[in-house]
């Protein structure tokens, strides 16, 4: 006859999410939720666009990721495209 296997017992703690460095709680696939969009921070990256802030620089200012960047701006309906100056501005 064959041996019957023993289950292990059953783990009484619950696994809770996290607290990430930001606030936010970690899930557990490892992503943290979204942090919401304040009109400060929007104000700000409209500021940073219109001097031609690279994507990663503002990412870094606003302490967000670039995609997180690229997609508010797509949302807000602006571009992230250097304006044209003429060579002589």
């Amino acid at each position: 006859m064959a041996k019957k296997a023993k289950k292990a017992p059953k783990n009484p703690v619950k696994k809770t999410a996290k607290k990430s460095a930001k606030g936010g709680a970690e899930k557990k696939d490892g992503r943290s939720n979204p942090r919401s969009w304040s009109k400060d921070d929007v104000k700000q990256l409209k500021t940073l666009i219109k001097q031609n802030t690279p994507t990663r620089l503002i990412a870094m200012k606003l302490k967000r990721t670039e995609a997180s960047v690229r997609w508010r701006v797509h949302s807000e309906g602006l571009s992230l495209r250097p304006t044209n100056r003429s060579p002589r501005d």
